[in-house]
C-alpha cells in the first residue's frame, strides 16, 4: 500500500501538469479559432452582400423598363400602334438581354370578341382567342371578359402566346385583378411558360383610361383597359444578371435563389453549384471537425412586385487547415508537449521510491512546470494580437504584463503601461458606449467583449476587438484578467466602403440612385403630411459626349467631379443632389410653398455649370438641359416623378439646351416622337433613306457657279422630307452622327467626281461636320480613305467646320488641320461670327474660307451694327488671306452691299435653293452666267 502510495502522488503531480499545459493549450488554441472564424464570417457576409445587391438592384430595374414602357400607355393622346411598341420596348430588350419579351394585354368583352379577332386577322390571317387544353392551345371558350394578349416583343419565339387569354390562368387573373386593385406592379408566382417547358414568371401592370378618376378599387376596375406585362424565364434572368456582373466566375461561392419567402426546394429558381452540406461533427464546440470549416451562408427576401423572392449565399466547404493553420499550429504544438510532459512525469514515477527518486521525481516535475511556463511565454509573447494582463484590485485594475503585440499595435512600450490602469489604453476620448460595458463587465467580476475606437500613443485611432477574461485560482478567487486585442480597423473600413458604395455614387461621392428613391419617398412623405411641394430637376450635360470622345474616359471623368462639386454649391442643406449614370444628375428640392426660392436655384445651376471648366490644362465650355417635375401636379409616384423630369429634359435639350423646361401632359406625345424617329434613324443607313441637295455658290467676280455645298436630307418612308435640323442633334446624342457623316463625304464626294467625269465642270463640293466626327482620333485617315475611294483630287472637297467646334480643344484641332491641309482639303469656317474664337487663334488656323453667318446678312440692309459687323469679317478675312462667302443671300439690297464690300463668293436663295443632284448637273451644263445687279 506504501508503494501505492508512494506512486500516486508522483502520478497525480504529472496529470495536473498535463491538465495545466493542455488547459493553457487549449485556452490560446481557442482564442485563435474563433477570432479566425469571425473574420471569415466578416469576409464571407461582405461577398454575399454584393452578390445579392447584384440581384436586387439589377432586377429592380427590371421592373423600371416595364413602367416607362407602361407610362408611354397612360399618357399618349392616341392609341399605341403594334410599331410604336415595337420602337419603344426595342431600346430595352437590347439593354436587358434578360427579358424574354413585353407585352401588352387588351381587355375584350364578349360582346367584341368577334369584332376584335375580325380585326387583328388583317394582321395575323390565323389569329384566334385562346386558352390551354392540357398543353395544347385551343379556341377560348366563352367568357365574359378575355385579357388577350394583343402585342408581343420580339414576336419571334413568342409567337404562340399571340392572342392567349391570360384570365384563363388562374395565377394570372389573380396577379391582373391585384395589380388593377393596386395601381402597382404585380407579379406571379413561378409557373411553366407557353413558350416551353422552363419555369417562368410575369410582371404586370394596369393600363387604364386616359383622364379616368382612380379614386378606390371600384374606379380602377371600371377604367382598366388592359396591362403590361414583361415575361422572364427564371432561371435565365438570374443567371445573366450574375454573368453580366462578373460574379459568377467566382469560386467559393454557391448562390441559390427561390421564388418564395423561405428555400423551399419545390420554388427553386436558379442554382450554382451543387447545393453544400455541413461536413463533420462538433468536438469539444468546434464545428465542423475533423477535416472541413463549418458551411456558412447568408439568406435575404425581399419583395419582387408583390411577391417574396429569397436567396442563400452560402460557402463551399473548405479544408479545416486553410482557415485556422495558425490556431492548429498551437493545438498540435500544446498537445505534443503535454503528451511529452505526462511521459516525462510517468517515468519519473516509476523510478525507486526512495526519497533520492522522489527528490528527482520532483526536480523533473519542477522542470516540466517551468518548460510549460516557458512555452506560455513564448506562445503568448509570438501572439500577433495584443495580451495584457492585469491585477484584479479596483478600480484601477493595474496592468502587469503586455506582450510585444501589444507594443506594436498601441505604440506603448511595456515600461510606460506596467501598474498603470488598464484604461490608459483607452487615450483622451473614453466617451464610448463599449467602453462603459466593459468596466460595468470588470466591476461585476464577469467575461467582456466590445469592439470601440482605440487611440494609439501618438493619438492615432484605430478599431479594438477587446476580449476580457478572469483568472481564478483553486479556491474560484478572481487574482487577474487576462485581455486580448484584434485590430479590426481594415474590416470596419471595408464595412463602411460597403455602406457607401450601396448609396452613394463613387466617382462623385453623390447621392446614387437608391439613395434618390429612398429620399424622394421620405421627401413625399413628408409633403403629402404637410402639403408642401417638391421639385425634382432631371440634369444632363449638354456635348458631354465630345469631352469624352476628345480627350477621353478620364477628362470625362474630371468633368463629371467638376460638376458635382458645382451642383452642391448651389443647393440647399436640405436638398439632394444624385448622379444616375453617365452625365445624368438629379436635384431633389423639398418645397414650402415658395416657388420663387426654387426657381433661383435652377436659374443659379445653369450659371454655375456654364463656367467655364479646366481639365487636364484645357478650358471646356459645358452647359446643361434641366428639366422639372413637381410633387404632386406631376405625379405621387417616385419613379413617374423622375420620368417625367427626364421627359422635360428632353424638351430643353430639342430647344437648344441652356435652360430649363418644365413637365408638361403634351411632352410625352413629343417623347413618343422623339423614341420613334431614334428607331427610324438607326435604319435609316441601311434602308438607303438619305439623300444629299446641293446649294450653287456663285463668284462674283466671274457670275459662275465655283462650288456647292452638299445639304443632307432624310428621306423618310411615312413622314417625307425630313430636314436636318430635326434628326442631326438626335444622330449626335445617339453616336451614329459619325456613320451618317461617313455616308454623306463619301456620297458628296463620288458625286463631285460623277459630275467631272461628265464634263460638266469641276469644281468644289463643301461638306459640313459634327464636333463629334472630327474629335475621332482616324478622322484624317477616314478622310483620305474616301477620297481615294471616290478618285477625287483633295482640292476639290473643302470642309466645313464651326468655331466652337475648334474650340473646345484648340491645339489638337490645329493638329488635325494641318493634316488636312497637308492632304490639300480646303478648310472653311461656317457661322463665323456667332462663336467666341478669337483672332489670335483665328490666325493659327490653316483655313482657306471665313462663311459669314446668315443672321448677319439679313441685318446688313436694315441695321447699321450689322452692316459693320460684316464689312469687319470682309476686312479681317481678306487681311489673313482668305476668301469670303456669305450664305443666305435673299434679296438685291443684300446682294449689292456685298458684292461693294468686296465679298469673294455668294450662295442663298436669291440665286438658288439647294437642288438635287441630276437638277445641279443641269444647270452646270447650261454654263449659266448669274446676273449680280
Amino acid at each position: 500500500m506504501a508503494r501505492q502510495r508512494l506512486l500516486s502522488l508522483p502520478m497525480s503531480r504529472a496529470i495536473v501538469a498535463f491538465v495545466v499545459v493542455l488547459g493553457l493549450t487549449l485556452a490560446l488554441f481557442s482564442t485563435r479559432y474563433w477570432l479566425e472564424s469571425g473574420k471569415a464570417d466578416i469576409d464571407f457576409a461582405q461577398r454575399a452582400h454584393v452578390r445579392i445587391t447584384a440581384l436586387t438592384d439589377r432586377i429592380n430595374v427590371s421592373i423600371d423598363s416595364l413602367q416607362s414602357v407602361n407610362q408611354l400607355f397612360m399618357v399618349s393622346n392616341e392609341e399605341i400602334t403594334r410599331h410604336q411598341f415595337q420602337q419603344i420596348t426595342q431600346p430595352y430588350l437590347s439593354k436587358y438581354p434578360y427579358i424574354q419579351s413585353f407585352v401588352f394585354h387588351r381587355l375584350i368583352s364578349a360582346n367584341r370578341r368577334k369584332h376584335y379577332e375580325a380585326s387583328v386577322r388583317k394582321i395575323f390571317p390565323e389569329f384566334k382567342i385562346t386558352q390551354l387544353q392540357g398543353r395544347q392551345l385551343v379556341p377560348a371558350s366563352a367568357r365574359e371578359l378575355y385579357l388577350v394578349n394583343d402585342y408581343v416583343e420580339p414576336l419571334k419565339g413568342n409567337e404562340v402566346t399571340l392572342g392567349y387569354d391570360a384570365l384563363f390562368d388562374p395565377m394570372q387573373a389573380e396577379t391582373f385583378w391585384r395589380a388593377t386593385d393596386t395601381g402597382r406592379p404585380a407579379a406571379t408566382g413561378l409557373k411553366i411558360l407557353l413558350q416551353g417547358e422552363k419555369k417562368g414568371f410575369t410582371i404586370h401592370i394596369p393600363v387604364y383610361r386616359r383622364n379616368a378618376l382612380l379614386l378606390d378599387i371600384p374606379s380602377r376596375r371600371a377604367a382598366v383597359i388592359g396591362d403590361t406585362e414583361v415575361v422572364f424565364i427564371a432561371e435565365n434572368l438570374v443567371r445573366k444578371i450574375l454573368e453580366d456582373t462578373g460574379l459568377l466566375l467566382m469560386p467559393g461561392i454557391h448562390i441559390a435563389v427561390y421564388a418564395a419567402d423561405s428555400a423551399d426546394a419545390a420554388a427553386l429558381v436558379f442554382r450554382n453549384g451543387s447545393q453544400p452540406s455541413e461536413n463533420g461533427e462538433a468536438l469539444f464546440g468546434f464545428p465542423g471537425w475533423p477535416a472541413f470549416a463549418p458551411v456558412r451562408d447568408v439568406s435575404h427576401t425581399f419583395d419582387l412586385a408583390g411577391k417574396p423572392w429569397h436567396i442563400v449565399v452560402s460557402s463551399a466547404s473548405t479544408p479545416l487547415a486553410t482557415l485556422h493553420f495558425g490556431s492548429l499550429l498551437i493545438l498540435a504544438t500544446g498537445i505534443f508537449l503535454s503528451i511529452a510532459v505526462a511521459v516525462r512525469s510517468h517515468a519519473a514515477a516509476t523510478q525507486s521510491q526512495r526519497v533520492e527518486e522522489l527528490v528527482r521525481q520532483r526536480t523533473a516535475e519542477l522542470r516540466a512546470t517551468a518548460a510549460a511556463l516557458q512555452l506560455r511565454q513564448r506562445a503568448i509573447d509570438a501572439s500577433p494580437n495584443a495580451i495584457v494582463i492585469a491585477g484584479a484590485q479596483r478600480p484601477d485594475f493595474p496592468v502587469e504584463y503586455v506582450n510585444p503585440a501589444f507594443e506594436r499595435i498601441t505604440g506603448y512600450a511595456a515600461k510606460d503601461v506596467i501598474g498603470k490602469p488598464m484604461c490608459l489604453m483607452q487615450g483622451e476620448k473614453p466617451d464610448q458606449e463599449a467602453i462603459a460595458g466593459l468596466e460595468a463587465a470588470l466591476n461585476a467580476r464577469q467575461e467582456a467583449h466590445a469592439v470601440f475606437r482605440h487611440y494609439r500613443k501618438d493619438g492615432t485611432m484605430y478599431w479594438n476587438d477587446v476580449y476580457i477574461a478572469p483568472v481564478r485560482d483553486e479556491r474560484g478567487e478572481i487574482h487577474h484578467y487576462v485581455c486580448m486585442q484584434y485590430d479590426v480597423t481594415a474590416t470596419k473600413r471595408y464595412e463602411e466602403e460597403l455602406e457607401f458604395r450601396a448609396n452613394y455614387d463613387t466617382l462623385t461621392g453623390l447621392a446614387n440612385r437608391n439613395l434618390l428613391r429612398e429620399q424622394l419617398a421620405q421627401a413625399i412623405s413628408y409633403a403629402s403630411r404637410y402639403q408642401h411641394s417638391i421639385w425634382i430637376a432631371f440634369i444632363d450635360l449638354d456635348r458631354f459626349k465630345f469631352v469624352n470622345d476628345s480627350l477621353g474616359h478620364h477628362a470625362g471623368d474630371a468633368l463629371l467631379q467638376i460638376v458635382a462639386a458645382r451642383l452642391r454649391r448651389v443647393v440647399r442643406g436640405v436638398d439632394t443632389v444624385a448622379r444616375l449614370g453617365g452625365d445624368e444628375f438629379v436635384l431633389l428640392l423639398p418645397g414650402d410653398g415658395n416657388k420663387r426660392g426654387a426657381e433661383e436655384t435652377i436659374t443659379q445651376l445653369l450659371a454655375e455649370i456654364a463656367k467655364p471648366a479646366l481639365v487636364e490644362g484645357k478650358e471646356f465650355f459645358v452647359t446643361c438641359s434641366v428639366g422639372i417635375a413637381i410633387y404632386p401636379n406631376d405625379g405621387t409616384d417616385p419613379n413617374l416623378l423622375i420620368s417625367h423630369a427626364d421627359i422635360a429634359m428632353f424638351r430643353a435639350k430639342e430647344l437648344g439646351g441652356n435652360n430649363f423646361k418644365f413637365f408638361e401632359t403634351s411632352m410625352n406625345a413629343s417623347t413618343l416622337k422623339r423614341l420613334q424617329l431614334e428607331g427610324d434613324l438607326r435604319k435609316a443607313l441601311d434602308n438607303d433613306e438619305f439623300v444629299l441637295h446641293y446649294q450653287p455658290q456663285i463668284d462674283l467676280q466671274t457670275r459662275k457657279i465655283v462650288g456647292v455645298e452638299a445639304l443632307i436630307r432624310w428621306s423618310h418612308p411615312d413622314l417625307g422630307v425630313i430636314p436636318p435640323a430635326q434628326f442631326i442633334g438626335l444622330a449626335e446624342e445617339t453616336g451614329l452622327i459619325v456613320q451618317i457623316g461617313k455616308w454623306a463625304l463619301h456620297a458628296a464626294c463620288a458625286q463631285n467626281k460623277a459630275w467631272q467625269n461628265a464634263g460638266v465642270g469641276k469644281f468644289r463640293v463643301a461638306v459640313n461636320l459634327s464636333a463629334i466626327e472630327f474629335a475621332q482620333p482616324d478622322f484624317v485617315q477616314t478622310i483620305t480613305s474616301i477620297l481615294t475611294q471616290a478618285q477625287l483630287n483633295p482640292e476639290y472637297l473643302e470642309i466645313e467646320m464651326t468655331e466652337s467646334m475648334v474650340m473646345h480643344d484648340v491645339e489638337t484641332a490645329i493638329l488635325k488641320l494641318h493634316e488636312l491641309k497637308a492632304l490639300g482639303v480646303k478648310i472653311s469656317v461656317d457661322d463665323f461670327g456667332t462663336g467666341y474664337s478669337s483672332l489670335s487663334y483665328l490666325a493659327r488656323f490653316p483655313i482657306d474660307v471665313l462663311k459669314i453667318d446668315q443672321s448677319f446678312v439679313q441685318n446688313i440692309t436694315t441695321h447699321s451694327n450689322g452692316a459693320v459687323l460684316v464689312t469687319s469679317i470682309i476686312s479681317i478675312a481678306h487681311n489673313l488671306h482668305l476668301r469670303v462667302i456669305a450664305e443666305g443671300v435673299e434679296t438685291s439690297e443684300q446682294l449689292a452691299f456685298l458684292h461693294l464690300n468686296g465679298c469673294n463668293d455668294i450662295q442663298g436663295y436669291y440665286f438658288s435653293k439647294p437642288l438635287s443632284a441630276p437638277a445641279v448637273e443641269q444647270l452646270l451644263s447650261q454654263d449659266v452666267v448669274w446676273q449680280t445687279s
